[in-house]
């Protein structure tokens, strides 16, 4: 005999409604913000953050949202490119090479001494972080 199947939907919960989740991201953007760049307080506040989001992506606290089907061929393109500064930029981070051939994040150190442009940085990550969590 056939199981009847269940039609009911789980409500959203309250931290996936985006009248609450991005003014979560905002206060997080703005406390991040505050930091001095690189600063240990930074990194603990990076890696903490990252962390939670990291936590509720493996766990079945927050609702997926259906991932798309396939990526077309010309999407592995945008991996050439994405691969090239990943080596570049881990290259010049491990090899210690200064100002001859700085890293990326030490050219966008003099963008991100301002607080506001800082908290906006701090924000668009947050925000793309948990578009991922939510896949």
């Amino acid at each position: 005999m056939e199981q009847p199947h269940d039609l009911t939907v789980e409500a959203p919960r309250a931290w996936d409604r985006p009248a609450v989740s991005v003014p979560v991201l905002v206060c997080l953007s703005l406390v991040g913000g505050r930091f001095a760049s690189f600063s240990t307080e930074a990194n603990l506040f990076t890696v903490g953050t990252g962390g939670v989001l990291i936590w509720l992506g493996l766990s079945n606290r927050v609702p997926r949202r259906p991932a798309p089907r396939r990526l077309g061929a010309g999407a592995a393109w945008w991996a050439v490119p994405v691969v090239v500064f990943g080596v570049f930029e881990g290259a010049t981070f491990v090899l210690a090479a200064g100002d001859d051939f700085p890293t990326f994040s030490r050219l966008a150190d003099p963008l991100l001494e301002d607080h506001l442009t800082r908290s906006a940085v701090w924000f668009a990550w947050l925000a793309a972080f948990w578009g991922l969590v939510r896949r």
